[in-house]
């Protein structure tokens, strides 16, 4: 008898906690459209580190194939960095973050929207600065090209769920548009240099074993940084 108030919380606690979540993307994303901030910013930054590599390298090179796997993933690393400070940035007008923190649904839900927007944000961009990619560097997969449907995604997600976190852990920093990139790119490090190499065998073909190892190095790393953000952000939130 006494566990069934506790099932039922628990059954209804999920529904509640994913309309925390809907209701936080639905602002996220409306807010978005109306400014165009974030996606402006990345696609300008990542197409211009993708047109001056290409006049940097010669596309029609046996080399190019080596080198576009880094620089694709350099160029969105960096791009995204300036839509995941202005994600937080946005809150703290007109005390808004404040008030976030007072609502009973706790700091996972905002964050976890949080990610969700910037993963769109930064898919968006991507989806747009590929066939550009493709055209600029004359690149024909010779692997698999389906797997870069798995790779790039796993590996965006590990990048806007450590920078989302650590973009709020220092929002109220004066330097914070300097202190992400400090603290974000060596926690990404690891998740970088799967993603580029996974890349790097679809495109040069080299053999599907070693792509599917990164892969699983990729799954593993979101997951675990996945769990430990939506465990911490709480602690994050109600800093001062």
């Amino acid at each position: 008898m006494t566990t069934e108030p506790s099932n039922m919380a628990s059954q209804s606690s999920a529904p509640a906690w994913t309309s925390l979540v809907l209701t936080h993307l639905r602002k996220d994303l409306r807010i978005e459209w109306r400014s165009r901030d974030a996606i402006n910013a990345m696609l300008f930054f990542a197409l211009l580190v993708v047109v001056l590599f290409s006049l940097a390298f010669d596309p029609s090179a046996d080399t190019s194939r080596e080198i576009a796997s880094g620089v694709l993933c350099v160029a969105t690393l960096f791009a995204s960095v300036s839509a995941l400070n202005q994600a937080w940035a946005r809150e703290l007008r007109h005390q808004v973050l404040d008030a976030l923190r007072m609502t009973p649904g706790g700091g996972a839900a905002m964050f976890f929207a949080k990610v969700l927007a910037n993963f769109f944000y930064v898919t968006i961009v991507q989806a747009v600065l590929g066939p550009v990619f493709f055209i600029f560097y004359n690149l024909r997969p010779l692997g698999d090209a389906s797997l870069l449907l798995l790779v790039v995604p796993l590996g965006t997600w590990a990048l806007v769920v450590n920078g989302t976190f650590f973009a709020a852990l220092s929002i109220r920093s004066r330097n914070r548009e300097l202190l992400l990139p400090l603290i974000l790119f060596p926690i990404f490090l690891p998740a970088l240099l799967a993603m580029v190499l996974s890349v790097k065998t679809i495109l040069t073909g080299d053999g599907s074993d070693p792509s599917f190892l990164w892969i699983k190095m990729l799954g593993g790393y979101d997951i675990i940084f996945t769990t430990i953000c939506l465990l911490l952000f709480d602690v994050v939130l109600q800093a001062e």
